[in-house]
């Protein structure tokens, strides 16, 4: 009997009642873990402090949790590949949670950052690549809509952690805070794992009739995976320098923790509805197109941040940054979807998101870097803005190779 790839498309699972139930549940799980991006963050100012550190040090546990994360991006991303989302993910919830918890006690910054790094960093990977990964299989009308929003859930916890943490910080202190944040991570996250040990549809992973078919491009799949990895450190060397360097900017400047912490949420929320409109976007011109608008975006709010340091107009640029970069990196996984073989998702998504995470990672510090040598931000920017160029440059020769693609078929 043959099946029609119309029966396929509503077949139970792809598309259907289940799976937005999936991708609701996800959301939520990958707004609670996503504290471990940002919760370093937040405290960079008050580990500074009590560790007697300079700023390049201080950044260095978030450069670690970013290794951290990108390592488990691409060893999580396999994991599922072969063996299903729901026990790495309980595997690596285990870890944040019990590594916030063993943060809170460290006693020096280097051991400050080896747990922001082995423990935070890797649990916090699988509410990211592995978790795009996974619900990319159960859509195909709407899986654009469906891979941002999923990635959307970690610029929620940007909005929401850095916002309540230095409520909690002024009274109890970091200590106190990161202990709570870990009790808090057990006490969800593995509930909500439990709720997705289904497996992903059978015939989405094996890519057969009635999945999205691979779009066709003038390179090989090792040729295309190279393009996006160099892609993705440069958008995120970019990225990184307002996102992880803006509370001490705020510091700086005299402007005080809250409303740095407030301007990193503003992004967040902004970046939300970037992602959100990005996935309806790339639904219809496809994840490369929608990736360059995002990058070309990007780079000119990089360019705002140095003429514009009022308070009033810090926070109108932090708000255009932040709807210009969200749906940069979600793109990423839209694009292994339409271009390589759906049954190496996990693998290839958590290459490329493993490269955009090192780019976040190499931004921080370097940022901090060049904060010590020039005694400002304007240089880090600038540093921001030339990274974004080469993020450019390798999308547009992946669209002109699609594209080259596109008219031999024609």
């Amino acid at each position: 009997m043959t099946t029609t790839a119309s029966s396929q498309a509503t077949s139970p699972g792809i598309d259907s009642a289940q799976a937005w139930i999936r991708l609701g549940i996800s959301m939520l799980l990958a707004t609670i873990g996503g504290v471990g991006m940002w919760a370093v963050v937040v405290v960079l100012p008050a580990v500074q402090v009590e560790f007697g550190v300079d700023r390049a040090a201080a950044s260095m546990p978030y450069t670690a949790t970013m290794v951290g994360f990108a390592l488990g991006n691409l060893l999580v991303g396999r994991a599922i590949d072969r063996m299903g989302y729901w026990i790495p993910a309980l595997t690596a919830s285990i870890a944040l949670g019990a590594g916030f918890l063993l943060a809170s006690l460290t006693t020096s910054i280097l051991q400050f950052t080896l747990v922001q790094g082995l423990l935070i960093g890797v649990g916090t990977s699988a509410i990211f690549g592995p978790l795009i990964a996974d619900i990319s299989h159960w859509f195909n009308r709407r899986r654009g809509v469906a891979v941002t929003a999923a990635a959307s859930g970690s610029y929620l916890a940007g909005a929401i952690w850095p916002t309540a943490m230095p409520y909690v910080m002024q009274s109890e202190g970091w200590r106190f805070t990161y202990a709570a944040i870990g009790v808090v991570c057990l006490a969800t996250m593995v509930p909500l794992i439990l709720l997705l040990r289904r497996e992903a549809p059978r015939e989405a992973v094996a890519g057969l009739p009635g999945s999205r078919p691979v779009q066709p491009i003038a390179l090989s799949p090792a040729a295309l995976q190279v393009l996006l990895v160099i892609a993705g450190l440069g958008c995120c060397v970019a990225m990184s320098m307002p996102q992880v360097h803006i509370v001490a900017y705020c510091m700086d400047l005299g402007y005080g923790v809250t409303h740095g912490a407030d301007m990193l949420s503003i992004m967040m929320v902004a970046g939300v509805v970037s992602r959100l409109a990005s996935g309806f976007l790339a639904d219809r011109i496809g994840g490369v197109k929608t990736l360059l608008i995002g990058s070309v975006l990007q780079c000119l709010s990089l360019l705002f941040y140095i003429p514009f340091d009022g308070l009033a107009s810090l926070y109108v640029v932090s708000l255009i940054f932040g709807l210009s970069q969200g749906g940069i990196v979600p793109c990423y996984a839209i694009i292994v979807r339409e271009y390589m073989p759906a049954k190496e998702a996990g693998q290839r998504v958590g290459i490329v998101i493993m490269a955009t995470i090192f780019g976040m990672a190499i931004g921080g510090w370097m940022s901090g870097w060049i904060y010590d040598l020039t005694g400002s931000y304007a240089a880090a920017f600038l540093n921001g803005i030339a990274w974004s160029f080469l993020n450019i440059i390798a999308m547009v020769l992946v669209l002109w190779k699609a594209r080259r693609s596109a008219m031999a078929m024609a």
